[in-house]
């Protein structure tokens, strides 16, 4: 599916069980939250995002613990996952946590950082009781990346929507 098909499909899933959703960003820079926001009725579902492309605003804002970024650094797994759990806590609405957290971190290049080479990615994924992490590995110029990576966000969150458990 596309990045457009994926997004219109999350959004009218979220509105009909009417759960919400909250995005904290980093690698993709506000393109996953323009994808979603691109869907007529995406106000409904989606409470907001944090661009946290400063590791500052990632520890100050998300609550992304400072001993673990600056153990790994800001392309981790764990880091990703709680970027998204942070998102839900602070994207929420009145005493409601958002539903979902979604989080991307990662390299788009033109070449490494932190160790780490362009194209890799992790998405992490939050719910009540529920934390994810998938990592990718994509390939490509930084603006692909990018764009893969928002992609990967939202198949990740479509998946986890429409699978049976």
């Amino acid at each position: 599916m596309t990045t457009e098909e994926l997004a219109t499909k999350i959004v009218a899933i979220l509105s009909e069980q009417r759960l919400t959703l909250a995005l904290a960003e980093s690698l993709t820079g506000g393109m996953l939250c323009a994808s979603l926001v691109a869907v007529p009725g995406a106000s409904a579902v989606l409470n907001g995002s944090v661009v946290a492309y400063n590791t500052a605003i990632k520890h100050q804002v998300l609550g992304v613990d400072a001993s673990l970024l600056a153990i790994h650094g800001t392309v981790y797994p764990d880091v990703a996952a709680h970027m998204a759990m942070g998102a839900r806590e602070i994207l929420g609405v009145g005493d409601q946590q958002a539903y979902f957290g979604l989080a991307t971190t990662g390299v788009a290049g033109p070449g490494p950082h932190e160790g780490k080479e362009p194209g890799t990615v992790f998405i992490g994924f939050a719910a009540t009781g529920f934390v994810e992490t998938r990592d990718f590995h994509f390939t490509g110029d930084r603006h692909e990346i990018r764009e893969q990576a928002v992609t990967a966000a939202l198949q990740c969150l479509y998946d986890y929507l429409t699978s049976e458990d």
